[in-house]
C-alpha cells in the first residue's frame, strides 16, 4: 500500500471539509472495496476519512419507510427485527452480501457509493423506490445510479442515510457467483401501492436497471408464468468470465421467476 494520512472526524461537516482539502481523498465507509484496492495499488488516495465517528449508524421507521443510516451494517440489516418485519426482501438480501466478516465490515452506504454493478443493494434502493440523503440533499434512486461504478455524487458529498418505502411484497432472488458472492444476476421485484417494479443487477453494462418488459407483463399477470411470456435480449448485458451476455439474459428470467414465487 502507498503511504496515506488517516483521519477519524466527528461529524459529516467535518468529514466533508478534510476530503474537500485533500488533493486525492476517499472516504472509508466498511472498507471492503477500497482496502482491497489499495493493496493491489490500484488506488493511492493522500488521505482516508474514516465515517465510523460520524454517528451516520441506525435503523428508524418513519411510517410510510425504512430509514437506514449508512455506516449500518450489511449485518445489522439482516438482524434488524424492523427490517425483517417492515421489509424482509432487504433483510434477506443483506444476508446473502459476502460472507459474515464482510457483513459485520461492509455498510449499506458503502455499497451504495460505489455502486458495483453486481452489488445487491442497488437493485433494492430502485424496486422500491428508494430515496438516497446525502450531506447537502436528498436524491430519488434514478436520480443518484448514473452509470457503472458511478453515482451522483460530488467529491466532497457524503452518503447520510437511504430511506425505503415499505412495500406490499417483494422479494430478491440473486446468482451469485460461487467465490464472491456477488450477483452474476440479482432481480427485485416489488408490489408498490403505485405499480409493480423490478430491478436488475449484475447484468446490465450500466450498472442497475429497471426491467420495463417484465413490469408490464407482471402487471397483467402477477406470476412465474407470466415471466415466461417476456422476451429477454441480451443486448446491453454484460459478457466477462463469469457468464456470457446470453447466459445473464437466461439468468434474469430464472431469477424472476423465483422472486416472483417468493412474492
Amino acid at each position: 500500500m502507498y503511504e496515506t494520512r488517516y483521519t477519524r472526524p466527528s461529524s459529516t461537516g467535518e468529514a466533508a471539509e478534510i476530503i474537500s482539502a485533500a488533493d486525492e481523498g476517499k472516504l472509508l465507509a466498511g472498507g471492503m472495496t477500497l482496502i482491497p484496492t489499495m493493496k493491489q495499488r490500484l488506488a493511492a488516495p493522500d488521505c482516508l476519512v474514516d465515517l465510523a465517528g460520524c454517528g451516520l449508524g441506525g435503523i428508524t421507521d418513519e411510517g410510510s419507510s425504512i430509514r437506514i443510516g449508512a455506516m449500518t451494517t450489511h449485518a445489522e440489516v439482516e438482524l434488524s427485527g424492523m427490517v425483517q418485519s417492515a421489509i424482509p426482501a432487504v433483510a434477506s438480501l443483506a444476508g446473502g452480501i459476502g460472507d459474515r466478516q464482510v457483513r459485520n465490515c461492509g455498510t449499506i452506504g458503502g455499497s451504495l457509493a460505489n455502486n458495483d454493478p453486481s452489488a445487491c443493494y442497488p437493485a433494492a434502493v430502485l424496486a422500491l423506490g428508494g430515496t438516497v440523503h446525502t450531506s447537502t440533499r436528498s436524491l430519488t434512486a434514478p436520480e443518484f445510479f448514473s452509470g457503472m461504478f458511478e453515482t451522483a455524487l460530488k467529491d466532497d458529498e457524503i452518503i447520510v442515510a437511504v430511506s425505503l418505502p415499505k412495500p406490499v411484497r417483494a422479494a430478491y432472488v440473486k446468482f451469485p457467483n460461487p467465490a464472491s458472492r456477488y450477483a452474476m444476476v440479482g432481480v427485485f421485484v416489488a408490489v408498490m401501492d403505485g405499480g409493480i417494479t423490478v430491478a436488475i443487477t449484475g447484468a446490465g453494462q450500466d450498472g442497475v436497471y429497471r426491467h420495463d418488459d417484465l413490469e408490464a407483463a407482471l402487471t397483467a399477470d402477477f406470476s412465474p408464468e407470466a415471466v415466461d411470456r417476456v422476451t429477454f435480449s441480451a443486448d446491453g448485458l454484460l459478457s466477462d468470465i463469469h457468464a456470457s451476455a446470453d447466459y445473464r439474459a437466461s439468468l434474469i428470467r430464472a431469477m424472476a421467476k423465483r422472486a416472483v414465487a417468493a412474492c
